[in-house]
């Protein structure tokens, strides 16, 4: 208890004027301290900001190049996009042509098939494989050989479209990117400090495993561009082929059809000739087979009038037979009765004449029932030729496309 009321300890003057002093050099010195580690800082934040504000603004013109840089892919992508859907409208114009080449080739085909069924009516000799059947298998030929031709022109052009198509996708997915990529670095230059919805990522600097190289980035839309241009390129040199095999296909159509036609006509000119010639033989068998007629009945007619002095001559000899003993007598009238007789019989047996008339006749007849029949035949030929074939092929038309 009595060391609890002990009074507390004295210091000596000097030992206060020591402590009074170390309290005004330890003040000073943090003093000293804090204003040094402010100004350090001061220092630093200066520093910071212009560091902030340098790499701002080189982000910010990073943006703007990199705007630039999808603004000129995208222009190039926008410029081949459209160059590809043209060339791909104009393409799909001359699929359209090759459609209705194609079309076209079937009525030609049909009518010269149904040409060469209908001349194989022809009859007898008539039934000759001339020159227009020859022009008419070489028409069929051609028209076979234009078609399949077409049909695999138009196979590649439609394949040709596809793959213009499929370059169009490809333009169009890049630029859909391009667009979407280029309104977020739109958006990014367009963020301030004071921009609303500003936050805080969970990972800022997180790259991802999906990023491409700039490298990469720009043959990627190169890459897209390229195929457009060699798809495009391709097109074109199909299209100057499609025009090239429209033109020469219907020359030769028309040339072939020509042909055929000509020698249609010179055909029925031939027949007509030959017709011609046969009716004019077979008028000078008629003409001939009413002489023979004639000369016949002359032949018969003659042959007719002897019978009477024949009659006369024998009954005479007949009754003189029948004279009575020695009056039956060879005297010079009986001699010339014999006679007579035996001269008017010769006469008629020698009219061998009669039976050759009657064999040319029949020759003749003969004769008429061939001109006749081949004129039939004839007839027949021009019908087919003249009528059936000839007037369908007028309707035959080869139209350019």
């Amino acid at each position: 208890m009595a060391r609890l009321l002990q009074a507390p300890p004295k210091f000596h003057p000097s030992e206060w004027d020591i402590a009074h002093k170390m309290q005004c050099v330890s003040t000073e010195s943090q003093k000293s301290r804090s204003e040094r580690i402010t100004a350090e800082s001061q220092r630093l934040l200066d520093e910071i900001e212009k560091t902030t504000q340098k790499t701002r603004s080189d982000v910010n013109k990073k943006i703007e190049q990199r705007q630039e840089d999808i603004k000129f892919w995208k222009q190039e992508l926008d410029n081949k996009l459209e160059e590809i859907v043209h060339e791909t409208e104009v393409l799909l114009t001359f699929k359209t042509r090759l459609e209705k080449s194609l079309e076209n080739c079937k009525e030609p085909l049909i009518i010269a098939q149904k040409c060469l069924l209908n001349r194989e009516k022809r009859r007898g000799i008539d039934l000759v494989h001339d020159e227009v059947e020859h022009e008419l298998v070489k028409e069929a030929e051609v028209l076979q050989g234009v078609i399949a031709l077409l049909g695999r022109t138009l196979e590649q052009t439609n394949e040709q479209i596809r793959l213009n198509r499929a370059a169009k996708y490809n333009l169009e997915m890049d630029l859909k990117d391009k667009f979407t990529a280029l309104m977020i670095d739109d958006y990014c230059a367009s963020l301030t400090n004071n921009s609303p919805d500003m936050r805080y990522a969970d990972e800022p600097v997180k790259i991802e495993g999906n990023f491409v190289s700039p490298e990469d980035w720009r043959d990627f839309s190169n890459v897209n561009i390229e195929k457009a241009d060699k798809q495009r390129n391709n097109s074109l040199a199909l299209r100057a082929l499609i025009d090239s095999i429209l033109s020469e296909t219907v020359n030769d159509m028309r040339r072939q059809c020509e042909t055929v036609n000509a020698a249609f006509r010179n055909r029925v000119k031939e027949v007509k000739d030959a017709k011609h010639k046969l009716e004019t033989l077979l008028a000078m068998v008629l003409d001939e087979t009413a002489s023979q007629e004639k000369n016949i009945a002359a032949l018969k007619k003659a042959i007719a009038d002897k019978e009477g002095p024949v009659k006369v001559a024998q009954t005479r000899l007949e009754a003189r037979n029948h004279r009575p003993n020695v009056e039956l007598c060879s005297d010079t009238l009986q001699y010339r009765l014999i006679g007579e007789v035996q001269e008017i019989t010769k006469n008629i047996e020698r009219q061998d004449a009669l039976a050759q008339a009657e064999t040319v006749l029949k020759g003749l007849s003969r004769r008429q029932l061939s001109l006749e029949e081949e004129i039939q035949v004839k007839e027949n030929t021009l019908y087919i030729d003249e009528v059936l074939c000839m007037q369908m092929r007028e309707s035959l038309c080869i139209n350019s496309f």
